[in-house]
């Protein structure tokens, strides 16, 4: 089907567009398909690829540039390059950084609008203190900090600590809602954290929750040797063309963890490769162990362990395990805003 083309700005007179200009106005036409292209969305997010491994001396660096005092959060942000370094997003809805803690420090407490998450990439005796909640923070862990929850983070241990921050931030900021407040320390209110206690076994909930209301946030900590061998587990009753891939969720509700983002955990068999349908939701992936190869939108990315990728919305992706032994990854994803906004596609691979 043929479509005519639109007008533009050079069509109308200049004291027109001028007088409108007064009045703040603007004429759609012109830049109508800037906005709504036909078929396929205007996209400047690019497939890219950040390497922990160039990444990892230059956070460090920090770590001796700039006191903990000095930063608040000691963190490198990854800014995607077709979106800029001005704007601190690795798509347009998710912000991601790399965080250090170095041994003896603390982050101060404080709460803001924005959801974040935790994904620990390496150290150990490292914490974080959710709403009284101390959570510990091993390699692989997910912890989240929903919006307006108190959280501060210390490390008893040795060795640096670092973690991969994603929030919701972009979204929260492009509202005008995104502001922070400082607090004071924290009383810790638990031993062992509910990951441990009250939630370790997928399938089982305190018999007391049952009939009441259900918690929007009943647990902030998932252990990456849960996870993991949840993923193994599944391996072994899957099909070979079967993806292994498992939501994280609400254990009360079986929902999505966050209202705007969702996690997601996955399994690649050694030479495996998945193609998974193309999807409206933007997404960032983050390598937990082992190395491969992926194809978005025709770009090759090679990928080896603690690296992250951002994948664009509408994406033509591919995944392969490039060795010996299982590799696994950690998926971000808005596809819970998308589906909450009724947006949400899926389109079948050809």
């Amino acid at each position: 089907m043929s479509v005519a083309p639109l007008g533009t700005l050079n069509d109308l007179p200049k004291d027109y567009v001028a007088a409108l200009s007064d009045l703040s106005l603007a004429p759609l036409w012109p830049s109508l398909r800037d906005v709504l292209p036909h078929d396929m969305p205007s996209r400047a997010t690019r497939p890219h690829v950040w390497r922990y491994g160039a990444i990892r001396p230059n956070l460090l660096r920090a770590g001796e540039l700039t006191p903990i005092e000095k930063a608040e959060r000691r963190v490198l942000v990854l800014c995607n390059p077709g979106l800029g370094l001005e704007r601190l997003i690795a798509t347009p809805t998710i912000y991601a950084g790399l965080q250090l803690i170095l041994p003896g420090e603390t982050a101060e407490a404080h709460r803001h609008t924005p959801s974040a998450i935790r994904f620990v990439i390496e150290g150990d005796g490292g914490y974080t203190v959710v709403n009284g909640e101390k959570c510990p923070m091993e390699k692989g862990d997910l912890i989240l900090t929903p919006s307006g929850s108190w959280h501060e983070h210390w490390h008893a241990g040795k060795n640096p600590v670092v973690w991969l921050d994603a929030l919701d931030l972009p979204v929260i900021y492009a509202l005008e809602h995104s502001y922070v407040v400082d607090g004071a320390r924290q009383t810790i209110k638990n031993g062992a954290d509910r990951s441990m206690t009250h939630y370790r076994r997928a399938g089982l909930v305190p018999y007391s929750v049952l009939g009441k209301r259900r918690e929007d946030y009943p647990l902030m900590r998932f252990p990456w040797r849960e996870v993991r061998a949840a993923l193994v587990d599944m391996a072994s009753g899957c099909g070979p063309r079967e993806p292994v891939h498992l939501a994280y969720v609400n254990p009360q509700t079986g929902g999505e963890c966050l209202p705007i983002l969702g996690f997601s955990a996955q399994m690649l068999r050694p030479g495996e490769e998945v193609r998974p349908p193309r999807r409206s939701c933007s997404s960032i992936m983050h390598v937990i162990e082992g190395r491969g190869v992926s194809q978005i939108d025709g770009v090759t990315l090679h990928w080896d362990e603690s690296d992250t990728i951002a994948v664009p919305t509408h994406a033509d992706v591919s995944h392969r395990n490039m060795g010996e032994r299982p590799a696994f990854v950690f998926h971000v994803d808005d596809a819970p805003l998308h589906r909450k906004l009724g947006v949400y596609e899926e389109h079948e691979r050809l």
